[in-house]
């Protein structure tokens, strides 16, 4: 079967999905859809008015929005005439935005909401490329997208020729979209994708996607990350409906009310919603209590069927009955499939939501390789706890001596936007695209990611530490919401820790610890105390060396929207050295500055004072 373009996704979708209603947005507290039809008719009448506004092939169109069905029409109305799609997060930095629309050429920029138009505004004044803003929702004194719509509609008949030779002349090979990346180590890179790349991951991801025709798949992650964007054709082009979440914060919500087969998390937002399951459960009393974390013991022990002892299965029977199945009803009792990635999910995580009945297929990849590189699946013994899952079929992986995984195939980017330099640092000359990640392939060919290849670091005493295995250690502590692992040069390691205030906030409660605000609550004694026993967890079996001697708590938690974290939820490292440098100086000795310290008895003599 031959790829298809990107927008021609949605003429398979017409032909097979069953239901009425084909997007639909929650606005309101109101669901709005849309139907094949209307699809259709936006995607058509927009590529009409860009080319009646003089849009030509490979010029650049820059969205600022939520996740809504309008974005599906502005990307598959501008990908149908060859013009590409420069979509951005609502929760960057000025300085980010100045850049990236003088650096991606962008004519033109189309906000979703008043907020978003406010947020860019400046930086759109600022640039001299940009002559044309429009926005989705109607703004006072700014152009509506329906205008565009509207010209299109009007000059159909005029402008309808040239419309189907600009539509049939679009090649897979052509460009479709630049998908700036978050910049957790420096600044953004335009990472250029081609229809190909894109839909060739689609095509080897849906060999073994568990939906069919009529399903519903949420969507809540930002349309602008790749991975969202791919699942979110792949559903389309199986058939599904895609329902988008008012936020991120209203998902558990809007998940209970339209039942979803499915949807795409990062594990952060997994963890969060086992916390809360947890948290249920502490609030049980006697033998419901009892019960409920007798079946969190044997999630977290859960092998596949064919691994599993006929007592274990025995047992799980029975959890299933009593426990799992009320999980499965607050995910809205339909969920065939959760898709998790953008970072490493904790290995008892992945057995638990599985033990639970609730699929969660892990993945690998980033946004240069269209993204996915492999994924556990659960088609022909796809799943290995403790992997990212069994390599994609038309995705080709070579493992470097000093580990790192580097890849070739038909979604690997074709560059990064008028960076060729950059290019050639991350592409060799023999076509290898080197992933920056450390990792092994086992016999039967699945993928296991041990760290990443620049967040290694080396103490001064020569030993090397993995910052990652004690990040991914300390999820699983309720305490801990964010942490960063530090030593590059040092004697010994060290972390800043954000602890999660809402859950310390109640434990506080329970003992009686008086505070007037976070900053008074990370310095008292029990607190302190309390967090150096989920150090200690974290310390657990590890060298001397690569152990955390030393910690400082911060009263502020971590966001994308405050800096610390990119809109995917991973550490900006070099923003938070930044930012605790007087903390981080403390730590090692070089300055008097004072901050709330977590100290091993052993901190005390001479060597690591």
């Amino acid at each position: 079967m031959s790829i298809l373009k990107t927008f021609e996704i949605l003429e398979k979708n017409k032909e097979i999905n069953p239901n009425d209603i084909i997007l639909s947005v929650k606005r309101n507290d109101q669901w709005e859809g849309f139907t094949a039809e209307q699809f259709i008719e936006y995607r058509n009448n927009f590529s009409l008015g860009l080319l009646a506004l003089g849009f030509k092939k490979e010029d650049k169109i820059l969205t600022i929005s939520n996740n809504r069905p309008e974005w599906n029409f502005i990307d598959m109305g501008m990908s149908q005439i060859g013009v590409v799609h420069v979509p951005v997060y609502p929760n960057m930095g000025k300085l980010e935005y100045d850049y990236i629309l003088d650096h991606s050429d962008a004519k033109m920029v189309i906000s979703g909401t008043e907020e978003h138009y406010k947020i860019v505004e400046e930086s759109i004044k600022q640039n001299s490329n940009i002559n044309m803003v429009y926005t989705i929702d109607k703004v006072s004194n700014v152009d509506c997208w329906e205008d565009i719509v509207a010209l299109g509609k009007s000059k159909s008949d005029e402008l309808l020729a040239e419309f189907k030779k600009r539509k049939g002349e679009v090649e897979l090979d052509d460009l479709t979209s630049i998908i700036y990346t978050s910049g957790t180590t420096g600044r953004s890179k335009g990472v250029m994708l081609s229809h190909r790349n894109i839909m060739a991951n689609v095509d080897a991801t849906n060999e073994f996607m568990p939906v069919e025709p009529g399903d519903k798949y949420l969507s809540f992650l930002p349309l602008c990350h790749i991975l969202e964007r791919m699942v979110n054709y792949l559903v389309l082009y199986n058939g599904c409906s895609v329902y988008y979440a008012e936020s991120i914060q209203t998902a558990g919500d809007d998940m209970r009310d339209i039942k979803p087969d499915g949807f795409t998390s990062v594990p952060r937002v997994l963890e969060k919603t086992y916390d809360k399951i947890l948290a249920k459960g502490k609030d049980l009393s006697g033998i419901k209590k009892m019960l409920f974390f007798w079946a969190i013991e044997l999630g977290v022990k859960y092998n596949l069927p064919k691994e599993s002892s006929m007592w274990y299965k025995i047992q799980h029977k029975i959890a299933d009955k009593l426990i799992y199945s009320k999980w499965r009803e607050a995910l809205g009792g339909n969920i065939k499939i959760i898709i998790s990635g953008g970072a490493a999910l904790q290995e008892r995580l992945a057995r638990s939501f599985n033990a639970a009945g609730i699929p969660v297929m892990e993945g690998y990849g980033m946004t240069e390789t269209s993204p996915v590189i492999s994924v556990n699946h659960e088609y022909n013994d796809g799943i290995r706890f403790g992997t990212v899952g069994p390599i994609l079929n038309n995705v080709e992986i070579k493992i470097e001596e000093d580990g790192e995984i580097c890849m070739k195939g038909p979604s690997q980017m074709l560059g990064y936007y008028k960076d060729e330099e950059k290019t050639k640092e991350v592409v060799d000359a023999d076509g290898w695209l080197h992933t920056g990640d450390i990792g092994e392939v086992d016999s039967d060919n699945f993928l296991k990611i041990t760290d990443r290849k620049k967040e290694i670091f080396k103490l001064s005493t020569g030993k090397y530490v993995a910052p990652q295995i004690l990040e991914n250690r300390a999820k699983e502590s309720q305490f801990i919401e964010q942490i960063l692992v530090v030593g590059e040069g040092e004697k010994f390691t060290a972390a800043i820790i954000s602890p999660a205030y809402e859950f310390l906030h109640s434990w506080a409660a329970v003992k009686k610890i008086h505070f007037r605000d976070n900053v008074d609550l990370i310095k008292d004694e029990k607190v302190v105390a309390r967090i150096q026993l989920e150090v200690d967890k974290i310390n657990e079996n590890l060298g001397h060396e690569r152990q955390i001697r030393k910690w400082a708590l911060t009263c502020r938690e971590w966001t994308p929207e405050t800096g610390e974290l990119s809109p995917t939820l991973k550490l900006k490292r070099k923003f938070l050295k930044n930012v605790y440098t007087k903390k981080l100086d403390f730590i090692y000795g070089y300055s008097e500055e004072t901050g709330n310290l977590g100290l091993r008895e052993e901190m005390n003599n001479k060597e690591t004072k």
